[in-house]
């Protein structure tokens, strides 16, 4: 882990605005990425676009990350939260068929699951099924979301960033 006052401005800059807009709930991961600046920049560039520049309200991408984090079993990403429009109530029951959800939520958590814990099940019908509640738009920024949060919880992890 690089100590925070030994990250380059740029890079700690990046960090205390994740953490302002809850983005980040932890600069520890930032901290062990900060061994190759330009890339871990690269990184909170990329995760900051997703909070700042989505198509995806704030609930259905909190719901995702969660979704992701139970499969990554990334303990820092289980127990952060970023958003209050999604409740504990909701995070005990993030079954994918409970009535807690839109048909848009629920097809979304179905795909987040399948795309960190059994990808090579997603199938046409799962892409039929987003169609219905999602634009083209949506579902790419849906795979790319869940994409960035299964990088980030097994790098976490992996890293022992926690």
């Amino acid at each position: 882990m690089i100590p925070l006052d030994a990250i380059p401005p740029e890079l700690r800059g990046a960090i205390e605005r994740g953490l302002g807009s809850q983005m980040l709930s932890s600069p520890r991961p930032v901290q062990a990425w900060a061994n190759r600046p330009p890339i871990a920049l690269a990184w909170l560039e990329l995760l900051e676009r997703f909070y700042q520049d989505s198509l995806l309200s704030e609930r259905l991408r909190e719901l995702l990350r969660l979704k992701v984090a139970s499969i990554t079993t990334c303990q820092a990403c289980q127990l952060a939260r970023k958003s209050d429009t999604v409740s504990e109530e909701d995070i005990a029951c993030l079954s994918l068929d409970s009535d807690r959800f839109t048909p848009a939520e629920q097809a979304a958590l179905v795909f987040a699951e399948l795309f960190a814990g059994n990808y090579q099940a997603i199938d046409d019908q799962h892409y039929a099924r987003l169609a219905e509640c999602f634009t083209p738009a949506e579902v790419a920024e849906i795979s790319m979301f869940c994409g960035l949060m299964l990088a980030g919880g097994r790098l976490t992890y992996v890293l022992q960033a926690y």
